[in-house]
């Protein structure tokens, strides 16, 4: 089977997947947050337009996740999806010119879907058991592994490389932001709780000087490993 085949074929595995845990998400719960799921959708689907290209992979990261995390803690099952897969679409649409990729959009939809739907119902579960702080720290991993294990998975397909070195190297990137944007959300969390959700959400501009910083030093990265090529070349 070749690269093109397997890629598909992975593509609706995680489409069927992504259909059944969403399936099993909106069943669980239909608790409504009104104004504070309208605040948490549009929050989300602003940041998840900032994105920091990582160097030396086919893929961006998008300043998002604390949103996302919030709308799995703090909002019902049905609606951590429903907030997922609007910000989802609006990261991935096409900007002006560029071409729309239909497969790409399936499978980010899908992806994200699955993530958040395996993440909320851990966290969930957890605190039926009364975990309590380890609630948060088990949806944010939950919510790494649910994404870099099938973008490591689809980029080996398709470029038909090492998944252990692409997961590895993805994860080498973007954990921080995971454990930064854990704490992000515990932050939410405890000043929604005590002041208000309306003050809690003026961690706005915090995420766009977050988006600036990863953008410069994704940048720097991707400058410095072209420096050793270039010497190459001029060696040649």
């Amino acid at each position: 089977m070749n690269s093109t085949r397997l890629t598909k074929t992975f593509i609706a595995a995680m489409i069927m997947a992504a259909a059944a845990a969403s399936a099993y998400a909106s069943s669980v719960s239909h608790e409504r947050h009104g104004w504070f799921a309208l605040a948490v959708l549009m929050l989300a689907a602003a940041t998840s337009r900032m994105k920091a290209k990582m160097p030396g992979l086919n893929g961006n990261m998008s300043v998002n996740l604390p949103f996302l995390l919030t709308a799995i803690v703090s909002l019902s099952s049905a609606e951590a999806v429903a907030i997922t897969c609007m910000s989802t679409a609006v990261q991935c649409w096409p900007r002006k010119g560029a071409k729309f990729n239909p497969e790409q959009m399936a499978f980010n939809l899908s992806m994200m879907t699955f993530a958040s739907s395996v993440a909320g119902f851990m966290f969930h579960a957890a605190a039926l058991r009364q975990w309590g702080p380890a609630c948060l720290p088990l949806a944010a991993g939950m919510l790494f592994l649910g994404q870099t294990v099938p973008v490591a998975t689809i980029i080996s397909l398709s470029e038909s490389k090492a998944i252990a070195e692409i997961w590895w190297k993805l994860a080498h990137l973007s954990f921080p932001y995971y454990v930064l944007s854990a704490g992000i959300c515990g932050m939410v969390q405890t000043v929604s709780n005590r002041m208000g959700w309306e003050l809690a959400l003026g961690v706005f501009p915090m995420m766009y000087g977050v988006h600036r910083s990863y953008r410069m030093y994704f940048e720097k990265m991707a400058e410095t490993q072209r420096v050793p090529v270039l010497v190459r070349a001029a060696g040649a």
